[in-house]
């Protein structure tokens, strides 16, 4: 998949292609560890977080629970004040325990994102408070693998479009969407090496 991939967006786009070509092999991996409903939870943790302050909170969270990921209904019962205890903000606490309440109750179909579209595992997981596009995206990506996601409100995408495409500002997310129009079906591939392409020294004029 990853081949035929590849070749339609250096032919599409011949800057995404010198910056795959600079980047090198794609090694975007989904995590296929725990269940659905943690995946969400270290997602909602993460939001506005640096990747280790937010691995530091959710160890702490897992303390709670004797060193494992609590269930729905666990999660669900535990006080603010606890989860406030082990570094979540007060609102973070609330859309926690709010999604644990409707994975406990099953209002959500959280276990079976993997048989919905894109756009029905999108409209379930935003239908919770404190659960927005970007967020919705991430799980798309790095939990389900799905191909075709660009997540047009993500600050790095953006930056890294900018340097791409040498703009003056960088582009709004509707700028972006039409941009990256032309990556279909294979936009979180070129996201992948997008993000990868601000690693990468600036190259010269």
């Amino acid at each position: 998949m990853h081949h035929l991939a590849l070749r339609h967006l250096r032919a599409a786009d011949p800057a995404l292609g010198r910056v795959i070509a600079r980047v090198g092999p794609y090694a975007l991996a989904p995590r296929t560890d725990g269940t659905h409903f943690d995946y969400v939870v270290r997602c909602i943790i993460g939001q506005q977080l640096s990747g280790k302050a937010a691995q530091t909170i959710y160890q702490r969270v897992l303390a709670l629970y004797g060193g494992r990921a609590p269930t729905p209904a666990e999660l669900a019962k535990t006080s603010d004040p606890k989860l406030r205890a082990a570094g979540l903000s007060g609102r973070k606490s609330e859309y926690v325990r709010e999604l644990a309440a409707h994975a406990a109750r099953r209002t959500i179909a959280i276990e079976r994102l993997h048989e919905m579209s894109d756009d029905d595992v999108m409209a379930t997981l935003v239908s919770v408070r404190g659960i927005g596009r970007w967020t919705a995206q991430m799980v798309l990506m790095f939990r389900l693998g799905r191909p075709d996601v660009l997540p047009e409100l993500d600050l790095g995408v953006q930056k890294a479009v900018q340097r791409l495409y040498r703009l003056r500002a960088l582009p709004t997310p509707e700028k972006l969407q039409k941009l990256g129009a032309k990556w279909a079906p294979w936009r979180t591939i070129a996201s992948w090496y997008l993000w990868r392409s601000l690693e990468l020294p600036k190259a010269r004029a």
